[in-house]
């Protein structure tokens, strides 16, 4: 990418183009996907990346359920869905990856809480809010997220992650290891429930 980077810097002082203006533009096209690099990394979230978690989660949400739910659905649902989660932000267990710029390209964490109940059992962890922008799928990001919930829910004796999986995503758990346990209506308000999947899978710990 670098070596990429330094052959339009000199092909542009051929024709005058401002050297910010060179790296601003190639910032950009990294963002948007246009230059094809898979160099991000994950660090933990803080309150600061609502607006880049509601970006990832409205650009991505939307276009990957349209294969498994109704366009009627998806009107009242996706508003609802593609909101970062203060709480989760400040749980210290919910993660970003990142590119340049600090531009956020995917989100996804763990709790110890199961979702919307609260409740607690030794030993078992709920993954939460996983998503990828579209331009950046299928470069391993939704994977490392998911290797540093991992590694962090092994570190606080987390023995079994469980996840209510939209039908659109088993294939992206299956493909993690996760196993489909049955089907889940899940609860988002008191008229409108989404048809999902509860999925487990054992963590090994050394």
């Amino acid at each position: 990418m670098e070596q990429l980077l330094r052959t339009e810097m000199e092909t542009s002082r051929e024709f005058g183009v401002p050297t910010k203006t060179l790296q601003g533009t190639y910032i950009e096209r990294i963002k948007q996907g246009l230059i094809m690099s898979n160099k991000y990394d994950v660090r933990v979230a803080n309150r600061n990346d609502e607006s880049g978690v509601s970006a990832v989660l409205a650009a991505s949400y939307p276009a990957l359920m349209a294969a498994a739910y109704s366009p009627e659905f998806l009107a009242s649902a996706v508003p609802l869905m593609t909101k970062a989660q203060p709480h989760l932000l400040t749980s210290g267990t919910y993660y970003v990856a990142y590119a340049m710029d600090d531009h956020i390209v995917g989100c996804g964490g763990w709790t110890m809480e199961r979702p919307h109940s609260g409740e607690v059992e030794i030993g078992l962890a709920h993954l939460r809010h996983f998503a990828v922008a579209r331009p950046w799928t299928g470069r391993g990001v939704g994977r490392a997220i998911y290797d540093r919930c991992a590694a962090e829910a092994k570190s606080a004796d987390v023995t079994q992650f469980e996840c209510y999986a939209s039908l659109n995503a088993e294939g992206f758990y299956a493909a993690l290891g996760f196993r489909t346990i049955k089907p889940l209506d899940v609860r988002m308000t008191d008229e409108l429930t989404l048809a999902s999947l509860l999925m487990e899978r054992r963590l090994v710990t050394q």
